[in-house]
């Protein structure tokens, strides 16, 4: 890329999003950057579509996927550079400029940010700190922070066109964690994921813990998934969900015999609630939010068949 104002293209799939939307697409109205060519969403319903008639280009999803709406604004774009942006998002005014300063700087292939989960009820500002805790989100650079550099995925993504092309676009196989699937091809193809600190992205997280539950279950079926269709991706942190969940169900039902084993799901609890603790906000809700989160995920990774 040796374009210093490289062409850029704005992608935002939409999905039941007819009160974010307009948030995200006044985000990218006031970047900083001035050669934004275009901004396509990818609606998969009317009332998606209809917010954002008149402020940016729509196209029909009719797969209603993340990945295929994705593929399906990529397509109608021209951007040397594609910046990924969710309708429940909203970026800093700087976002672009320092997403395509840091590309032609590291030479990336795509440069991400942090998602920073800002709450408006009780149970979202809980489940955004649960989502933020190390205890929750591991090592994950771009949920709890850390220095600039290489990493295996980032929050969304600002691509160069060519690394997309180069690996195919996104693979409409994958309902959840698709961009972690897309940054291991675009790595193994000897590309570059970069982490970018000053990147960060507001995120409204779920506002219940059953609708958490659903999102993490289905996170565990894709994360198994794409562990069988790229053996190479998985990594030990990725099966501590599943053997906590294994123990404790073990450790509850031999306990009718052996009650010493109790322990285990007892020091799991103040675990939970010492978390709970050093986060800011509620210590139960935020200890609600990490126990559904690692339960649903572990379940979600056992039991999927694809």
């Amino acid at each position: 890329m040796t374009n210093r104002s490289p062409a850029v293209s704005v992608v935002i799939p939409a999905r039941d999003a007819a009160g974010s939307l307009p948030r995200a697409l006044d985000s990218v109205a006031h970047q900083t950057y001035g050669n934004i060519r275009e901004i396509v969403v990818a609606a998969a319903d009317e009332t998606s579509a209809q917010a954002a008639r008149g402020l940016a280009l729509v196209v029909d999803n009719p797969d209603r996927t993340t990945s295929s709406g994705l593929n399906r604004a990529i397509a109608a774009t021209t951007g040397e550079v594609v910046v990924r942006c969710d309708a429940q998002a909203v970026l800093p005014p700087n976002y672009v400029e320092v997403a395509v300063e840091t590309l032609i700087r590291t030479g990336a292939d795509n440069v991400g940010g942090m998602q920073v989960p800002v709450g408006e009820t009780p149970w979202q500002m809980a489940i955004g700190a649960a989502m933020a805790s190390p205890f929750g989100a591991g090592d994950a650079r771009y949920r709890v922070g850390g220095e600039e550099g290489p990493v295996e995925t980032v929050y969304l993504g600002v691509f160069r066109r060519q690394a997309l092309e180069r690996v195919g676009g996104f693979d409409e196989d994958f309902v959840r964690t698709q961009d972690y699937e897309l940054n291991h091809r675009i790595i193994e193809t000897g590309g570059i994921v970069w982490f970018q600190p000053a990147m960060k992205v507001e995120y409204r997280p779920r506002g219940s813990l059953r609708e958490l539950a659903r999102q993490y279950f289905e996170y565990g079926q894709a994360k198994r998934h794409l562990n069988r269709k790229h053996p190479g991706s998985l990594r030990w942190r990725q099966l501590a969900a599943p053997l906590l969940l294994v123990t404790l169900t073990t450790a509850l039902i031999f306990s009718i015999w052996i009650p010493w084993l109790l322990v285990l799901p007892l020091a799991y609890g103040v675990g939970l609630i010492l978390a709970g603790l050093k986060a800011a906000g509620s210590p139960l809700r935020i200890a609600a939010a990490l126990a559904t989160m690692h339960l649903s995920w572990g379940l979600g990774f056992l039991r999927s068949r694809a």
